[in-house]
């Protein structure tokens, strides 16, 4: 079941399937979580915050994330029957999913209702990717890297906005005191520290450059009499997130289409995870493998919606970073980082301290954290060929209309809720409008030499001098 008979040439076991000694499997392992920690919770805070959810049910959201991380990534590296990598993968909320869940949590009005409406998208979107990981690949097509590069820059930009509020000091713009000169300077010292950590500190450190400015951020906020931790007392030591916490859940169909495309991104970006750790370790990902993977990835998120209060699951980029530079190839060190998670998942007053960070530390944090998923678009993109084709069109079309609900919030509030649901998320309108464009662009439309024609208007725009990427896979981010 765990793979340990697969062996090298020579007889010897594959470093990937190596068990370390003790002491360096908790090391290591912890290393691995203090390196997507801040990923980890921020999905629950950002949803939580938005939902207007009260500070209990925001912990308990926290620590779901946490339990739900560390199974997943154990599910991952482990492995049950055909279910698993077993590669050094970790697993944690996805980032690509948030816009999507802003959406709908508000046209479902906020609260927890929102959370079962959200958990129902979830569950069912789990279900059809876990259906779909078999013949994924086959679909790879709709997903080149001129449409996810788009859809990633979106995401980015989308979650921006949470982070300018938050540096403010709330969501509500209209608050008396917002934006006072007091938690924009808080929120710009975080913003400071966090730079200044990445620029002077050894590399270990700037992996983790998030997590300690968000500690640090805090203390001066304690400093100044801007925390409060009054309502740690609150939560228990101990507890176990119990299925349906929050209500059993709500399945609305717009809900479920746009989590659903969400999905199918998400599914994209750990194909490209699995890849590209399979070349990390020595041990390239074949089929089987990346199929396995994919089960992983969706069996938790159906999980994650259906019983443990949590969301969509998604292997983290930022921890294959970390194998590379290390070079620990054990999935063992991994799973042990998913035993700790678990652990940190059964203590809610774990989650009441992160729930008690100041909102202009947040912000500080989340403008790094969130313009760099934009930032990780953008590169995606820059590989991407331009010349002799449509590309720019679908990179131009795709980024303006997932920018409108950005922009404008209520521009679609006059049409049908089912409408808004899908439409209301930047990254499903990109991601619509960039899987449409480029099919339009590509079936039937190829000329002599078998490349999409350009369109007069870009013909003698500038074109980026970049190695075609349609062969390689899509270039991926996650939280």
């Amino acid at each position: 079941m765990l793979g340990l008979k697969r062996r090298t040439p020579e007889g010897e076991r594959h470093p990937v399937d190596q068990m370390l000694p003790t002491g360096s499997l908790l090391v290591y392992g912890l290393q691995h979580v203090m390196s997507m920690y801040a990923g980890v919770v921020a999905v629950p805070l950002v949803v939580g915050e938005a939902l207007g959810l009260s500070f209990a049910d925001l912990a308990t959201l926290l620590t779901a994330a946490l339990l739900v991380s560390g199974l997943a990534t154990l599910l991952q590296t482990l492995g049950v029957w055909k279910i698993g990598a077993r590669l050094p993968l970790v697993q944690g909320a996805s980032f690509a999913a948030v816009a999507s869940m802003l959406a709908i949590g508000k046209g479902a009005g906020g609260g927890t209702y929102a959370l079962q409406v959200i958990f129902g998208a979830v569950l069912v979107a789990g279900v059809v990717g876990f259906l779909l990981s078999g013949v994924f690949h086959r679909l790879l097509d709709l997903f080149p890297p001129v449409v996810t590069g788009s859809i990633i820059t979106v995401i980015g930009i989308s979650l921006l906005p949470v982070a300018v509020k938050w540096a403010g000091g709330g969501s509500d713009v209209e608050a008396p005191g917002f934006a006072s000169p007091s938690s924009v300077g808080l929120a710009a010292f975080t913003l400071v520290v966090i730079i200044a950590i990445y620029r002077f500190l050894p590399t270990f450190f700037s992996r983790i450059a998030i997590l300690l400015g968000l500690v640090v951020g805090t203390a001066a906020a304690a400093v100044f009499g801007m925390t409060d931790f009054s309502r740690i007392g609150e939560a228990r030591w101990f507890a176990i997130s119990t299925p349906f916490q929050f209500g059993p859940p709500v399945f609305d169909v717009a809900a479920i289409v746009s989590m659903t495309i969400v999905m199918l991104v998400i599914m994209t970006e750990t194909t490209a995870d699995i890849l590209a750790v399979g070349e990390v370790v020595g041990r390239p990902a074949d089929g089987r493998t990346v199929v396995g993977g994919l089960r992983a990835d969706c069996l938790s998120t159906a999980a994650s919606g259906g019983l443990l209060n949590s969301f969509s699951a998604s292997a983290f980029a930022q921890n294959v970073g970390m194998v590379a530079i290390t070079g620990v190839k054990s999935r063992f060190v991994v799973a042990t980082g998913g035993l700790i998670l678990v652990v940190l998942g059964l203590f809610p007053k774990i989650g009441a301290v992160v729930a008690s960070i100041p909102q202009p530390v947040l912000g500080g944090a989340g403008i790094v954290l969130f313009a760099t998923v934009a930032a990780s678009g953008i590169r995606a993109l820059s590989r991407v060929d331009y010349e002799g084709n449509n590309n720019l069109v679908i990179v131009a079309v795709s980024v303006g209309v997932g920018v409108i609900p950005i922009a404008v919030p209520t521009f679609y509030e006059h049409f049908p809720m089912w409408f808004q649901t899908v439409f209301d998320s930047g990254i499903s309108s990109a991601a619509i409008t960039a899987v449409l464009l480029n099919l339009l662009f590509t079936v039937g439309r190829s000329g002599r030499s078998g490349r999409r024609r350009e369109a007069a208007i870009f013909a003698e725009g500038p074109t980026v001098g970049v190695t075609p990427s349609h062969d390689r896979p899509p270039q991926n981010v996650s939280s």
